[in-house]
């Protein structure tokens, strides 16, 4: 098996715990994940597996789309469910006409501060981990970030519906903060599913209860080929002796053939990926991955 496996995750199980449920199937494969999704929170979750574990960087600044609900009058440590509640505000009696007031001021590129409870490294160290042990810190320092589309609907008093797409490296969670704060009250995460990232979409996903069973029986889930997952990258094709020398660190078989104006792009033979590589504006090549010739899934979705 090499390729990206499409995961619904559920609710109550970490990332990291689809990933050991996974690999615990695949013995010696090397597995990995494209963006952690909080225990709390359900959906997309693609599982990188083998060879297909080089693509991460490639992979991980596309666009996410999420839907979920933000819980309006009740702030939490982890502002998320799972939270401790630090702080309560009531709710202010022209909550309706501020809504799409305060949701027009989050479109675009915005400055946006991560929470505590974070994967940010300070020292080494995730700043979660350093928030459960009650250390003292200063808040992370804000991001740019960008929010493409915002939906914002207030089904009952103290809740709002959203769905959003987002840059990669936004925190939702800051967004249910920051928008409590805009609404003059405050605000916790309630609910988050993701729907999309990048190029994969949920309605790809299968639940992870599946994937584990399919596994157990030893069947193959749908995979996602290597050269696809790249999806629209920019593309040059080689024959395959000229594969085998680049394989070897040979850039020669390149020279004349990347695509004009191209930074980054993928390098094919016979539809299987050979690498991934990228030129500067004088034109000179850098091979960035290199995929063993034998771990290269075939092309398109495989049951």
């Amino acid at each position: 098996m090499n390729g990206v496996l499409l995961v619904d995750k559920p609710a109550g199980l970490s990332s990291a715990e689809v990933v050991r449920q996974i690999k615990r199937r695949l013995r010696r494969a090397r597995v990995g994940h494209l963006g952690t999704l909080d225990p709390f929170a359900t959906g997309l979750l693609p599982i990188l597996i083998a060879e297909a574990t080089k693509l991460a960087p490639f992979l991980q600044q596309g666009a996410k789309e999420y839907a979920g609900m933000i819980v309006l009058g009740v702030e939490t440590d982890t502002l998320d469910p799972e939270g401790m509640v630090t702080r309560s505000a009531p709710l202010p009696a022209d909550l309706a006409p501020r809504l799409e007031a305060a949701r027009r001021e989050f479109i675009g590129r915005i400055l946006q501060r991560p929470p505590l409870f974070s994967a940010i490294k300070r020292g080494g160290v995730p700043l979660y981990r350093l928030a459960r042990r009650g250390i003292a810190m200063d808040a992370p320092a804000p991001r740019p970030v960008e929010i493409e589309e915002l939906q914002l609907t207030l089904e009952e008093p103290a809740r709002i519906h959203f769905r959003m797409v987002c840059s990669g490296g936004t925190y939702v969670r800051s967004l249910a903060r920051d928008l409590g704060e805009r609404l003059g009250t405050v605000a916790h995460l309630g609910q988050l599913r993701r729907l999309r990232s990048g190029a994969f979409r949920i309605e790809e996903a299968k639940p992870l209860a599946e994937v584990v069973e399919l596994l157990d029986s030893g069947t193959t889930p749908a995979l996602i080929g290597l050269t696809q997952a790249l999806g629209a990258m920019a593309e040059t094709t080689l024959s395959r002796s000229e594969a085998a020398r680049l394989r070897t660190g040979d850039a020669r078989p390149l020279a004349g053939r990347v695509p004009a104006g191209t930074v980054r792009f993928k390098i094919t033979c016979g539809g299987e990926l050979v690498a991934v590589a990228e030129s500067d504006a004088a034109g000179i090549m850098r091979l960035l991955r290199v995929f063993h010739p034998s771990a290269v899934a075939p092309p398109g979705r495989s049951s």
